[in-house]
């Protein structure tokens, strides 16, 4: 894609953003959503990762919650796009530009220092797509920049001491990938990263309402049922809720009744591939960390891991009990915040 020219008022935004007030940034640069953390002030921005631009004009017309609205519903010449897939950056100029408006819009107001900011990436990319997640938070106007893997984020933000010589397990479930990591002194021991995470969830969905009711749903409204009803483990009560769609036989907007059984089904093969990535973690971990795991638990974090039933699905599958964190949509963008805290010691350099 070609350089890209911002509507007015978007371009006097980051302009008047780019010299910024010295200060430390996290951001969870997730497929889904981006989180920005600020140092005292805790995460200040959650939007949606959508830029809608016009193809005609290479236009941006709207970034953020704005773009997520217009997803599937955009006439012929302006398109809605998610600029990261599976985690890593598809379309360079569109993620910089999308990071530069953020950044500006979480900070609001000029100064002479660019931030420092740190960046998450899932534990499995490569050095290419490292420095090019590098490479577009200097240009979106980062002063230094460091790379956190999503696991060590995750953990730091879910109150976990990594310090310590004690195995920790984090499952980092977010929109484009599910990181598994084990934890003991500030560093990853064994770690596995997958490209089956909440985004797969909502189009097996899709796939299923085609498959079962002839419905075609777009990937809002299967991401509506998730949120909603969705579940991966059998649950005492069952849920409904009226899915609106296009039936594929007659072509006519058609609505059905979706059962939250039907959700678990939908579902059991994407969820039981994140549970046997957990298992080989589990295989490859050294006995002694093995041991502390078992004694304290898998802890999950990331949007992905708030689907209802997910922790008991996992505890019957593994018989280690497991847990989601305090706040798991926040825990990577807090943990990558308190890791630049930490970096620079808490004195602007």
């Amino acid at each position: 894609m070609s350089d890209f020219c911002l509507e007015p008022g978007i371009q006097l935004e980051i302009e008047r953003g780019i010299y910024m007030q010295c200060t430390d940034i996290g951001i969870d640069l997730g497929t889904a959503s981006i989180l920005v953390y600020i140092r005292g002030k805790g995460v200040v921005l959650k939007e949606p990762s959508v830029v809608a631009f016009d193809r005609d004009t290479q236009k941006i017309k709207a970034i953020g919650e704005d773009a997520r609205l217009m997803l599937g519903r955009t006439p012929g010449n302006i398109v809605a796009v998610r600029p990261l897939r599976q985690g890593v950056i598809s379309d360079y100029t569109v993620t910089e530009k999308m990071m530069k408006y953020f950044i500006q819009k979480a900070l609001g107001r000029r100064s002479f220092r660019k931030p420092r900011i740190a960046v998450c990436v899932p534990s499995g990319v490569t050095e290419v797509e490292k420095k090019a997640v590098e490479d577009a938070t200097y240009q979106a106007g980062a002063r230094d920049v460091d790379i956190i893997e999503e696991p060590i984020a995750a953990a730091i933000g879910a109150g976990i001491d990594i310090s310590k010589p004690c195995g920790n397990m984090i499952v980092d479930i977010g929109g484009g990938t599910s990181d598994i990591a084990v934890i003991s002194l500030g560093g990853t021991v064994v770690s596995a990263s997958i490209k089956v995470a909440g985004d797969d969830f909502d189009e097996a969905i899709v796939r299923y309402m085609r498959k079962k009711h002839n419905l075609l749903i777009g990937e809002r409204t299967a991401e509506d049922l998730k949120i909603k009803i969705g579940s991966a483990y059998k649950r005492p009560e069952v849920d409904y809720m009226d899915v609106r769609g296009r039936n594929l036989v007659t072509g006519l907007p058609k609505t059905v009744k979706v059962s939250s059984e039907e959700t678990e089904e939908a579902l059991r093969e994407t969820t039981s591939q994140v549970v046997e990535t957990i298992h080989s973690v589990l295989e490859k971990t050294p006995p002694e960390l093995a041991a502390d795991i078992a004694d304290r638990g898998i802890v999950l974090t990331g949007g992905g891991s708030l689907l209802r039933g997910l922790e008991e699905l996992i505890s019957s599958k593994t018989g280690i009990n497991t847990i989601t964190a305090e706040d798991p949509m926040t825990a990577v963008a807090v943990g990558t915040g308190k890791y630049v805290e930490f970096l620079s010691g808490y004195n602007d350099r």
